[in-house]
C-alpha cells in the first residue's frame, strides 16, 4: 500500500507526543512515514519534504512542533498537501506558545490545528484517516468500526463507590 500520510516533528523529543498519531493510524491499518524535519535546524530538509510531498503521493501531513512551533506553518507554505498541526506541550508555557504559533497562520496558508499534546496528536491521526476515508471505502469501514467500538466502550452509568 502506498504511503499517503507523513508524520513529521521538529525533534526526537516530540516523538512521545507524535507517537499518538502513529498509534491511531496503526489501529486503522493506515501506512505512514515518520520524519524529523526541523523548521529551524534542518530548513533544507523541510523545503525538500514540502516540495516533493504531493509528487511522492502524500495526501495529508501531520506536523508536530513545540515552542516556536513553526514547522506546521512552514510546511503548509511549501506544499498544497493539507497539513494538520499538533502543538507539543512545552515546559515553559505548557504548549500554549505552540498552540498560538500553529493557529495564527496568515491568510492563504491554512493549518488544521489540533489540541495540545497527546490527545491532539491522536485526533490528528484520526483526522488524517478520515480525510483518506473519503476516497477509500475499506478505510471508511475500519474508521466507522473504530468509532463504534469507542462508543461501545463507554458505560451507560457511572461506577458508584
Amino acid at each position: 500500500m502506498t504511503i499517503q500520510i507523513g508524520i513529521i516533528m521538529g525533534s526526537q523529543s516530540d516523538w512521545p507526543t507524535m507517537k499518538e498519531a502513529a498509534d491511531a493510524l496503526d489501529e486503522l491499518a493506515v501506512p505512514y512515514e515518520c520524519k524529523i524535519v526541523s523548521a529551524h535546524r534542518t530548513p533544507d530538509r523541510l523545503w525538500t519534504y514540502g516540495k516533493t510531498a504531493a509528487e511522492r503521493g502524500l495526501k495529508v501531513i501531520i506536523a508536530g512542533a513545540g515552542g516556536a512551533a513553526h514547522l506546521p506553518g512552514m510546511m503548509a507554505s511549501k506544499t498544497r498537501v493539507p497539513v494538520i498541526g499538533v502543538p507539543v506541550q512545552t515546559k515553559a508555557l505548557s504548549g500554549v506558545d505552540s498552540l498560538y504559533s500553529i493557529l495564527q497562520m496568515p491568510r492563504g496558508f491554512p493549518v488544521a490545528t489540533m489540541a495540545i499534546g497527546g490527545a491532539g496528536a491522536k485526533n490528528a491521526g484520526l483526522m488524517a484517516a478520515a480525510i483518506l476515508a473519503n476516497e477509500d471505502p475499506a478505510l471508511a469501514e475500519r474508521l466507522d468500526a473504530w468509532r463504534e467500538a469507542l462508543s461501545a466502550s463507554i458505560a451507560d452509568e457511572p461506577v458508584r463507590d
